[in-house]
């Protein structure tokens, strides 16, 4: 079941739009995103890189360049250690550009998935001694590895941190006391004592900023790494952050120097998996490249994805290109495997009564259990754990709705885990196999979700009927873009619309072709992706009527341009 609510925020649209040039429509929809006051509308249609803040504002990041310019002067052996997901790749890749263009001695170090786990640990430090390294950095991880850098630090070594996840911290008296790592410098926007105006930014874009500033220290022109800008971008939109402040402006710029971008890998990587270069968006991105760059990580190793973006020639390039392109499509179909396993386990056992949703594929890949729980709850609509066989036990990742805080939900029974960690909608676990079932049983004893809870609620920005749908407001409403998190496409509704003539199309018979009359008369194509036989029988059982919200587009055809809206949800 769907809830549908229309937003209803108000402001003087009229005038924001002779201000601004823009209509009336685009005001409202700017409103409802929460930008209220002018200069965060100038910023949010105009913002450009020069209103990106001074990485230097970031606490210990004097620290870090003093640190590092010396280092690299001293030709010292630095190593760069990431993480495996796709920010981690991006970040790894900008220090390690960053500090070579300085003339620095600079190799890096990606832990592997399933042998090493998450972030820094005794193993990749001991690596590094053995290789005579002098100073680690890590990027996208750091913070919460107290133990081994205090180790590292024994060993003789210098380190620095860049992250930007929580820091870890222990209530003691009812109130939160943090803990910082022991390294040399601890650059992490999201320190309680750091004043950077900006905490929401992804590892990459901390590792760019610490580049930036190692440039501005040693004398060197920042523009000569702008072009880094481009994997800001994709690291941005692959991990997920809001798409608002300084990063709507890094994915923006990112995005257009994509279109041409001089990185023989990601040209390749656009090349191989068919982008329209020209349309070059988020969504491709999120759904095209990124999980691409992603799959190196998942199912081999993450070190593939970096040689990817370091590729030095354009064959070598379309090789790694076409390498990772073929183990996500493996991924993908694995993916399928087991969505369909865990749909099958959900509709023919007692799971189908359970308020969270626990799930054993013991033979599903554990880097796909995210993938799988985030499908599952997008279908039940309800908190989904994946768990797959390990090494030792069972492993596998949360994926929760609006109304469940997963974390803390899991924090009520952590004695059955051996290793968690999480937030609010996504979490991690470890657990022996036997502690599956107390553990499914503890979540949906303890749980207070209601039926409420399980609808599906569609955030509808206004109804507008179909005559206001023209070429000129479908560019207008790029103005808007990037799409993604924090920054969601916006949803229009129209009511009662005849369905004149339709037809499926699609190998897979799940593309809906219509054309669609309102009530002020107007006629207009509309399409529809999904179950389209159900979609047709239930407009026929409506007496040929559909109620749906809907997104403006243009459909180009043999150089035909046509307008028409693309169904979302239908009623």
């Amino acid at each position: 079941m769907e809830k549908w609510f229309i937003m209803r925020k108000g402001a003087p649209f009229q005038e924001i739009a002779q201000k601004f040039h823009i209509s009336p429509i685009l005001a409202r929809l700017i409103r409802n995103r929460e930008i209220t006051d002018e200069e965060e509308i100038r910023l949010y249609l105009n913002g450009t890189i020069a209103e990106l803040h001074d990485g230097i504002l970031m606490k210990d990041m004097d620290r870090a360049v003093e640190i590092l310019s010396e280092k690299i002067r001293e030709k010292k052996p630095i190593r760069v250690i990431g993480d495996y997901d796709i920010d981690g790749v991006n970040a790894t890749y900008i220090l390690l550009e960053g500090i070579e263009k300085l003339g620095g001695v600079v190799d890096s170090d990606i832990p592997d998935r399933m042998k090493d786990g998450y972030g820094l640990n005794q193993e990749l430090i001991n690596r590094a001694l053995e290789a005579g390294i002098d100073t680690i950095i890590t990027c996208d991880n750091g913070i919460a590895a107290a133990e081994e850098i205090a180790y590292a630090k024994k060993m003789g070594m210098t380190i620095i941190v860049t992250d930007h996840h929580e820091i870890p911290y222990e209530e003691k008296n009812g109130e939160k006391v943090y803990e910082l790592p022991p390294a040399d410098a601890v650059v992490d926007p999201k320190r309680i004592d750091c004043e950077y105006p900006f905490s929401s930014l992804c590892g990459a874009a901390v590792a760019y900023k610490l580049v930036e500033t190692l440039f501005n220290v040693m004398g060197q022109d920042v523009e000569d790494v702008d072009y880094l800008m481009e994997n800001v971008a994709i690291a941005t939109v692959g991990d997920v952050m809001d798409l608002v402040g300084e990063n709507r402006i890094f994915v923006k710029q990112g995005l257009e120097m994509l279109k041409c971008t001089k990185n023989y890998g990601l040209d390749a990587l656009i090349e191989c998996t068919g982008v329209d270069r020209a349309h070059l968006s988020a969504y491709h991105i999120g759904f095209v490249i990124g999980p691409c760059l992603n799959a190196g990580g998942r199912l081999d190793t993450a070190k593939r994805a970096l040689e990817l973006l370091r590729a030095s020639s354009r064959r070598e390039a379309d090789l790694l290109a076409g390498d990772l392109k073929a183990l996500n499509d493996s991924r993908k179909e694995m993916t399928q495997a087991g969505v369909e396993e865990a749909v099958k386990m959900v509709e023919t056992t007692a799971l189908q009564e359970d308020k969270v949703l626990v799930i054993f594929l013991p033979d599903c890949h554990e880097s796909l259990a995210g993938i799988i729980a985030g499908r599952i709850r997008e279908r039940y609509h309800k908190p989904v754990f994946i768990l797959t066989k390990a090494e030792q036990g069972a492993k596998g990742s949360g994926r929760s709705i609006e109304n469940y805080d997963m974390y803390e939900e899991m924090s009520k029974c952590k004695a059955l885990f051996t290793k968690f960690g999480g937030h609010k909608m996504a979490a991690g676990l470890s657990l022996p196999e036997e502690n599956i079932e107390v553990f499914r049983r503890q979540l949906n004893e303890k749980t207070v979700l209601t039926e409420e809870d399980f609808c599906e609620k569609v955030s509808i920005d206004m109804q507008m009927p179909l005559r206001y749908v023209t070429e000129e407001l479908v560019e207008e409403l790029e103005l808007l873009e990037p799409f993604g998190k924090g920054n969601t496409k916006p949803v229009f509704v129209e009511k009662d619309m005849l369905v004149l003539n339709s037809r499926i199309l699609g190998k897979n018979q799940n593309v809906l072709k219509m054309q669609v009359k309102d009530l002020g008369g107007t006629v207009m194509d509309a399409i529809y992706f999904g179950e389209a036989q159900e979609c047709l029988e239930k407009i026929r059982r409506a007496g040929g009527k559909i109620t749906a919200t809907y997104y403006p587009s243009v459909n180009e055809f043999r150089g035909q341009k046509t307008l028409q809206i693309v169904i979302q949800n239908y009623r």
